[in-house]
């Protein structure tokens, strides 16, 4: 009997030690979605970048498409090298190696995006510069006044379009900028519309 109840109490031990090495799946994606909620909205993978919650919901959702798919195949190809994983531990092993796939993805993919998102920051910082000597040297008070509250909007590769608020709301102060020149080249537009009238839905800087 003192037999027996020695090889329960070790397969018990032997059990909780298992579950214990397939613990670490859920904990890990909640510190990993964190960290690359952070990392997506400081290394975006494409644009300008992404807000704090656009960055978790797409690193949750990956994390969780690659749990459930990357994994549960992972887990099965690994209980066939080693028979004697349990179910729920390989599932936990190929669901961490799962998620630091992804999180090795976006890393990689924003540091391939890196030199473009760099190279876009500098050609707005132009833009905004150009803009500014331009109200500078031909806006009226009102528009030097407010050049702070100037938008800009991306209209093609290398060309912004930046509004400045006039008096009239509904009459704006707007440029149209090519940052492919050296100075750029600053025209202004005919069209008094806000960047927010002509498109509604447009990313605003």
């Amino acid at each position: 009997m003192e037999e027996v109840a020695r090889e329960r109490r070790q397969e018990g031990l032997r059990r909780m030690r298992w579950r214990l090495r397939g613990a670490w799946l859920w904990p890990a994606f909640l510190v990993l979605t964190v960290l690359e909620m952070g990392l997506l909205h400081w290394l975006p993978v494409a644009g300008a970048g992404s807000g704090w919650i656009a960055a978790l919901l797409l690193a949750g959702c990956l994390n969780v498409i690659a749990i459930a798919v990357v994994g549960g195949l992972g887990g099965v190809a690994l209980r066939r090298l080693r028979g004697d994983l349990p179910k729920v531990v390989a599932d936990d092993y190929a669901g961490l190696a799962a998620l630091g796939v992804v999180g090795a993805a976006f890393l990689v993919a924003g540091l391939v995006h890196r030199p473009e998102l760099n190279a876009d920051r500098k050609a707005f910082a132009l833009q905004s510069m150009a803009v500014r000597l331009w109200v500078e040297a031909h806006g009226d008070a009102f528009t030097r006044a407010h050049v702070n509250g100037a938008n800009s909007v991306l209209v093609d590769r290398d060309l912004y379009r930046t509004c400045i608020p006039g008096p009239d709301p509904r009459r704006w102060l707007c440029l149209v900028v090519d940052t492919s020149q050296r100075p750029p080249l600053v025209r202004r537009d005919t069209s008094r519309e806000s960047n927010a009238s002509q498109n509604p839905r447009g990313s605003f800087r």
